[in-house]
């Protein structure tokens, strides 16, 4: 199950988010996302766990609760969507005149 994490502290690392998830059941992977130019914390996450019941546990229990001093959003991470070069929007299938 895969876990989007939120709200989170610029000081949290892959080990913090390990460990913290650790407890309610096998982490395949804990990655906090990073700015491309700064390498500093853009305050958001992705875990990944191995059980979908545990991943379920963990996300009801963790979501809402003040973690380093920080109030994060726990959820199921959706997958990405394509950006398109245009933000998004469909001009050719809407009239503007």
């Amino acid at each position: 199950m895969n876990i989007y994490i939120s709200g989170l502290s610029f000081s949290a690392n892959d080990a913090d988010l390990n460990n913290l998830f650790a407890e309610y059941g096998e982490v395949s992977s804990a990655k906090v996302i990073l700015d491309r130019e700064t390498g500093k914390s853009r305050g958001f996450a992705f875990v990944e766990m191995t059980n979908d019941t545990e991943g379920q546990k963990a996300i009801d229990e963790l979501n809402g609760v003040e973690y380093d001093q920080k109030v994060i959003a726990v959820s199921i991470a959706r997958p990405r969507t394509e950006k398109t070069s245009n933000g998004g929007r469909n001009y050719n299938n809407s009239r503007r005149y």
